[in-house]
């Protein structure tokens, strides 16, 4: 896998507002194992960089790719603890914007 791999995880996932702590229980490892994945000391499988692509709201390509652009939802949370299941909800929620905004460049429209 790609060496940057783990720091652009990283970036994406402080830009997204997340701890390690909320990361790890989103995908269902141990917070250790993200601290050692954006260490990159350890490789995450494709499903949990696809998981964790769609927690960012953010493509594949952000996470491989070192140009790739990528600014965050923007997204107000107001909880100090979030639990696993709104981080799904969140997830889901992005990638249903991500899919929209694929949709309308391939439409040629613009966002709105």
């Amino acid at each position: 896998m790609d060496a940057m791999l783990g720091k652009r995880f990283r970036k994406l996932r402080e830009a997204a507002g997340f701890t390690q702590a909320q990361v790890a229980e989103f995908l269902g490892v141990d917070q250790s194992c993200v601290s050692k994945f954006e260490a990159e000391e350890r490789q995450f499988s494709m499903d949990l960089l696809m998981k964790a692509a769609n927690l960012f709201a953010c493509s594949l390509d952000a996470l491989f790719e070192e140009n790739e652009s990528h600014g965050p939802i923007p997204m107000d949370v107001r909880v100090t603890g979030i639990s696993d299941e709104e981080l799904e909800v969140i997830a889901a929620m992005n990638q249903l914007a991500l899919n929209l905004a694929y949709m309308q460049d391939l439409l040629g429209g613009e966002r709105g």
